[in-house]
């Protein structure tokens, strides 16, 4: 039995667009009836492509990026908002629109909750991402998307079958939220669980950075030790570099956490942060014993 899921590990994403110009090339333009209508131009992004800049002064500028298809739900919302079985579940979980049945179902569209399904204007139907389906049923082993990524970050196959990546993988991966999709990429991922095949490795969490310096000189600090403490444990750490900058990253949203500096020569410091966010602490003044 196949059943398909995909994994997009965004540690690996580097931005090409290849995946997203994939997508277009073999839809744009070509019908593939009774599996879809030709994709427009303009407007509609089977696979979108999420973009999260994140800039510390002194420290680093970087964005992550986060491709982001139909999430293939188990139970997906439009097909309950679809009439006259417009929307169905194949067996293997690919989570078709039908082109024919689905004309003037425009409410299809506003049931995504991941904002994942367009419409098409001209020809009055929803679309989306299908997983390339018909090149599936002709006997290819991934998506046109999978297929063109040069850095491997989509992983493709059957998750019923033991032995391939995609269920190796599956497990420690993590669903996307709605909220994630929709733009706000430091969110929790989770949340309603539709059932979704598609799951992420490394998603952005939010992260804390500043500058340390030392009191009595005003030399950049470096070399102390960072610690993030949660619940009085230790649970990430670094430490500063010749400008005195650190950034720990991997924490999580809304949560409480302490900020711990330590030197030989210098009193330790404890600083308190909730992340409602990336937190620049700024500057950070440690004290001689």
């Amino acid at each position: 039995m196949t059943r398909y899921g995909m994994v997009i590990d965004v540690s690996k994403c580097v931005g090409c667009y290849n995946c997203f110009i994939a997508c277009k090339d073999e839809f744009w333009g070509n019908d593939y009836p009774p599996y879809s209508r030709a994709q427009p131009d303009h407007g509609q992004y089977w696979m979108k492509i999420a973009e999260k800049e994140r800039n510390f002064p002194q420290i680093v500028v970087r964005v992550d990026y986060v491709p982001m298809p139909c999430m293939q739900c188990k139970d997906p919302p439009c097909a309950k908002a679809a009439k006259d079985g417009a929307v169905y579940v194949r067996e293997d979980g690919i989570v078709m629109i039908d082109p024919e049945k689905s004309k003037g179902q425009k409410q299809i569209v506003d049931a995504c909750p991941y904002g994942a399904i367009y419409w098409n204007e001209e020809l009055q139907i929803p679309q989306k991402c299908t997983f390339c389906a018909h090149l599936l049923d002709q006997g290819w082993k991934k998506p046109r998307c999978a297929e063109a990524c040069p850095a491997d970050a989509i992983i493709f196959g059957n998750l019923d079958d033991t032995r391939s990546q995609v269920r190796r993988l599956w497990k420690s991966a993590e669903v996307l939220s709605p909220e994630q999709a929709k733009g706000d990429l430091l969110s929790p991922p989770g949340g309603d669980d539709y059932g979704s095949s598609v799951r992420y490795i490394g998603l952005p969490k939010p992260m804390v950075g500043g500058s340390v310096i030392f009191g009595d000189t005003g030399e950049c600090a470096e070399g102390v030790a960072v610690t993030v403490m949660d619940g009085g444990k230790a649970l990430a750490s670094a430490k500063t570099n010749a400008f005195g900058d650190f950034l720990i990253e991997g924490l999580e949203l809304n949560r409480k956490y302490v900020v711990r500096f330590e030197h030989p020569d210098y009193a330790s410091k404890d600083v308190e942060v909730t992340m409602s966010g990336d937190v620049n602490l700024g500057e950070v003044k440690l004290e001689r014993r």
